[in-house]
């Protein structure tokens, strides 16, 4: 029974000391700003917007852990390829659907990192949408010529990003990179790699109190 308890903490503490590993690599990634990006990728559409699928964001009773402050921010860079003004925003996905309803865009539903590729979904219509800039229900939102930099601090609900030409004209062509502020990574992987620790201890008990333990013999 020992040594089939040592064994079963062992693989525990694989599991442990290899998700403190990758979550203290991540942690050594992150950029200048305490960022985690990805690369920049291109986005393109000759529609009037593109916005992501919603995004369900649900704490779930967990804001003691997962508060504003603990989980952090999320940045997305936008740069124009074609050099046209551009907008970008945060907002709560029932006012965007509101804000195009009628007004041709794409829903970027997926996406996947190696290689590239984002699958889009295409809501038609022929409404031309108002400047974005001039709409009072972005969380957060940037707009202008050349690169513009959105952070946002995440919140619970259900939201929708938006890229827009600023003038709201057809024909988005960008490139987008996407960074997280997690600062939760590195807390929590020292304390994977230490319970991992203290289980492979553990686990090391069990075997040598297994191998010490004698049969009894019959008498």
């Amino acid at each position: 029974a020992a040594m089939v308890a040592a064994g079963l903490a062992g693989l525990l503490s694989l599991g442990l000391l290899g998700a403190g590993g990758l979550l203290l690599w991540g942690d050594s990634q992150k950029d200048d700003q305490g960022y985690l990006s990805t690369r920049t990728e291109r986005f393109a559409t000759n529609t009037y917007a593109l916005t992501t699928d919603n995004l369900d964001i649900d704490h779930a009773g967990a804001d003691w852990f997962v508060s504003r402050d603990r989980f952090g921010k999320i940045r997305l860079s936008v740069d124009p390829n074609a050099g046209e003004p551009v907008f970008v925003g945060v907002a709560r996905s029932g006012d965007v659907a509101r804000y195009l309803s009628g007004a041709g865009h794409e829903l970027v539903t997926d996406l996947e990192y190696a290689p590239f590729s984002a699958d889009y979904r295409r809501l038609e219509g022929k409404r031309k949408p108002a400047a974005p800039a001039d709409q009072g229900f972005w969380e957060a939102s940037a707009h202008g010529s050349g690169r513009q930099t959105l952070t946002w601090d995440v919140d619970d609900g259900d939201w929708s990003i938006v890229v827009m030409n600023e003038d709201a004209s057809r024909g988005i062509d960008v490139g987008v990179k996407a960074g997280a502020e997690l600062g939760f990574l590195r807390g929590a992987g020292w304390g994977a790699l230490i319970s991992g620790l203290i289980v492979l201890s553990v686990a090391a008990l069990l075997a040598v109190l297994g191998i010490r333990a004698r049969p009894r013999v019959a008498a």
